[in-house]
């Protein structure tokens, strides 16, 4: 099997079929050239795109009318003369050739309508994958192994997901499965029993003329339910363009996941200042460096999209801002190989639990954000992760235990873990109250107001003003289990506001101090009784981020990482087996909501002095990569502290052991 490198293109080539002279300038030498100067040694190439045209020859009708040269073979050979490799993209979802041809084959909504823009419009029509289309989709894919053989270095399989499941094909596989078409956890079942015989049937056709290649099945997104079809992948591709609808957060939170599943990830984002497709469009310097050096800080390698220009020649000024990142990559390459997150809080992945229609759950968001910014070391995690490699579990805001997440959180429990809960989580499923025994609150509904207020205290009031502080989403109703320790009370406003009686421009305030309270500890489990992960995604009030480090103080006192630094730099840590040595990336860069669409990041400001205190022994040497600058270091009890003269973008500090 391939490794996968570290500097890679994907680069699209959606041709619109009245636009002629398709590859008509290809110059084999100038391609691999531009590349190379860029230094890319990977680039993702098209067989057949979303308009369904074919870029090589082939017995299929659907060949671009305009293609003026067998291009996908004139690239391939070029690559491979000069050790790039290129797996080879093949569309799945999305077939405009195909949706015109067979148009029986779209998916088709509850009403009957198919799926796709009005007669009128451009855009996308999305096949049915309990249709034929499948079969063609196969056959296609047959014949590209059979034509290129072991020149096949990977297939990109794109758009692998299924919305609607209403078309006479999919009705038909309702009735073979004794499912009822009217019920939603019905069609949730069909669109997950679609997808992944897809996938198995896809990866079956690959592997029956190729045992090598790579295998990677896109839907711009990877979640829990990726793990019954696990197998078919050799890897994963974190599609994820900050400014493409994506956002900043996204990328962090699903590696931060994907990596936890045992395949080489890769992390894809793009060149372009707003999303695919944007021809001369063109990203800041330091907002791909801060791409590409998040991906490596996480442990992942590095992709960048692109589009191909109809003629087949690359664009010079989109390879020249390539090749200015993608040499600083290069440079610290050493220093990522086989590198592995060192880690001790583990997060629940929400997703795994219900259906999500947003890529980042509020709820997933707000712990993302409070853990970086504390400069904590962390995973996602699910009901199938291995919870002992954490010394600590949270369960942020809305996670349910069904039996089997009742017996891993106890058993975790037994053998010294820590839970932090918040809001319902920790509910059994169907909420009859808490699932745990050790649990250190007793379930009584929800709180009868909210907005309300919480006063925190004890430990939980470190940091934090002596006053009440609103809490905008409603909470859940506990008292103290026996044994419990009550470490905040919560205030009850007037009175709910209502189109009867409302106050002010926004909420009712505080009126009286109630019974009721608002976090509780016992033994390794803390509990706060809001949603406050979700609160702080929401809202963004610096007291909910407070409260949860201070929760977390309690049952972790002793972090793998200090820093004396704002907020804005992140700190990832990682462990080279291989070489003996640890590597802790610091990133300072500050996207900016500068458009009204998504946040833009242009400027690098850098930090000096940064004070750390890594909780590890000694090492026989620290420097600065990749400058290979020694730095000075000190112990103090159980943390070895540096200070780090200069971050300016990114910086990694290097220790051997």
């Amino acid at each position: 099997m391939h490794e996968l490198r570290y500097r890679q293109v994907h680069l699209d080539f959606h041709t619109s079929e009245k636009i002629p002279g398709i590859g008509a300038e290809f110059d084999a030498d100038e391609f691999v050239q531009r590349l190379q100067r860029a230094h890319v040694n990977s680039v993702t190439l098209f067989s057949r795109c979303h308009h369904g045209w074919i870029y090589h020859e082939t017995r299929f009708p659907n060949k671009h009318p305009h293609l003026t040269c067998d291009l996908l073979a004139l690239q391939i050979e070029a690559c491979h003369r000069h050790d790039i490799r290129c797996p080879i993209y093949i569309t799945v979802g999305w077939d405009e050739y195909m949706a015109r041809t067979h148009p029986e084959w779209l998916e088709v909504d509850v009403s009957g309508k198919r799926v796709g823009p009005p007669p009128l419009q451009p855009g996308w029509h999305k096949h049915c994958f309990a249709s034929p289309y499948i079969d063609y989709v196969i056959e296609q894919t047959d014949e590209v192994l059979q034509r290129f053989g072991d020149e096949v270095d990977g297939i990109f399989f794109d758009i692998i997901f299924q919305n609607e499941v209403f078309s006479v094909w999919a009705l038909q596989e309702f009735e073979q499965q004794g499912w009822d078409p009217a019920d939603p956890k019905a069609q949730q079942a069909m669109r997950d029993l679609l997808v992944n015989r897809t996938k198995e049937r896809l990866a079956s056709a690959v592997r029956a003329r190729n045992k090598r290649c790579t295998i990677f099945f896109n839907a711009g997104h990877i979640n829990p339910s990726i793990r019954p079809s696990l197998h078919t992948y050799t890897h994963l591709e974190l599609e994820s363009l900050p400014s493409g609808g994506w956002g900043y957060a996204h990328f962090p939170i699903t590696v931060r996941y994907a990596r936890t599943l045992g395949l080489d990830c890769l992390g894809m984002t793009g060149k372009f200042a707003v999303s695919w497709g944007h021809f001369n469009s063109y990203k800041p310097k330091a907002a791909l460096e801060y791409e590409c050096f998040q991906m490596l800080a996480l442990g992942a390698k590095c992709s960048i999209g692109d589009q191909l220009h109809p003629s087949g020649r690359l664009d010079p000024a989109t390879y020249d801002l390539i090749g200015s990142v993608y040499s600083q990559v290069e440079e610290r390459e050493e220093w990522c190989i086989g590198a592995k997150p060192v880690v001790e809080i583990g997060v629940f992945n929400v997703e795994a639990i219900q259906p999500q229609h947003v890529r980042i759950p509020p709820a997933n968001l707000g712990a993302y954000r409070i853990l970086q910014e504390g400069r904590h070391q962390f995973d996602f995690i699910d009901g199938e992760s291995d919870w002992s490699r954490y010394r600590v579990v949270i369960l942020p805001d809305e996670v349910a235990l069904n039996n089997a997440l009742t017996q891993k959180a106890q058993a975790y429990l037994d053998t010294g873990g820590a839970l932090l809960c918040t809001g319902r989580s920790g509910l059994r499923e169907d909420g009859s109250g808490f699932a745990l025994s050790a649990f250190p609150a007793v379930y009584e509904g929800d709180l009868p107001y909210a907005p309300d207020f919480v006063r925190p205290f004890g430990a939980l009031a470190e940091g934090v003003a002596d006053t009440q502080y609103v809490m905008y989403l409603r909470g859940q109703k506990v008292s103290p289990a026996e044994g419990a320790e009550v470490l905040g009370e919560i205030w009850e406003p007037y009175f709910n506001r209502t189109y009867q009686h409302f106050c002010s421009h926004a909420h009712t305030p505080a009126a009286r101090r109630s019974e009721l309270p608002a976090a509780l500890s016992k033994g390794r489990v803390v509990y706060l009784a809001h949603p406050v992960f979700s609160t702080f995604a929401q809202y963004g009030m610096t007291f909910y981020k407070q409260l949860v480090l201070n929760a977390l103080k309690m049952l972790l006192p002793n972090p793998l990482v200090i820093a004396d630094a704002p907020t804005t730099l992140q700190v990832t840590w990682n462990r080279q087996p291989e070489q003996n040595r640890s590597v802790v990336h610091l990133l300072h860069y500050i996207p900016e909501r500068r458009t009204l669409a998504a946040d833009y990041l242009e400027d690098v400001i850098p930090l000096y002095n940064v004070s750390l205190r890594l909780r590890t022994g000694a090492p026989k040497r620290a420097y600065l990569a990749p400058q290979r600058e020694e730095i000075p270091f000190q112990t103090e009890g159980e943390y070895l502290c540096v200070t780090v003269p200069e971050v300016c973008g990114h910086q990694m500090v290097v220790l051997e052991e």
